[in-house]
């Protein structure tokens, strides 16, 4: 099964196609890109990511830096935070929603730290993908100045 719902390479999804996938999940995908566009100097740009297994996403990237990528998904998205191993410790003592703990744990260890795919569903989701995002930021100095 792979991580996004748009897994051809050759047929970049529209719009409208992105935002009929997410379905009433688009109030929280909308909010999530909005609060990332305001808060970060953001270069975003819709990409086939990884290969077949994950799909097209949203990037947003910052000084070359990724920062968050969005992959749709049927009835809603994933988020995918790439988060140090010193951030996963810091994440790990947060009380997180379930979805973030559950990628916290499924996510294998690599020396870049560990790639979380989570499902955001709720607004707990949300506001706790907002604040990994932010640790992202914070050890990789992507602040806005």
């Amino acid at each position: 099964m792979s991580i996004g719902l748009f897994t051809d390479k050759g047929n970049q999804p529209t719009e409208a196609q992105v935002r009929d996938a997410v379905g009433t999940k688009l109030p929280l995908w909308q909010d999530l890109i909005r609060a990332i566009r305001e808060r970060y100097s953001v270069r975003e740009d819709f990409k086939f990511l990884y290969g077949k297994n994950y799909g097209w996403a949203v990037r947003f990237r910052v000084k070359g830096e990724l920062l968050v990528s969005l992959f749709p998904t049927q009835g809603g998205f994933i988020a995918q935070v790439i988060l140090s191993s010193d951030a996963i410790e810091n994440a790990l003592a947060m009380e997180m929603s379930k979805n973030v703990q559950q990628a916290i744990t499924r996510a294998n260890p690599y020396p870049e730290g560990r790639w979380l795919f989570i499902p955001v569903e709720t607004e707990e989701d949300l506001s706790d993908v907002q604040q990994l995002v932010e640790m992202r930021a914070q050890t990789k100095r992507l602040l806005k100045k």
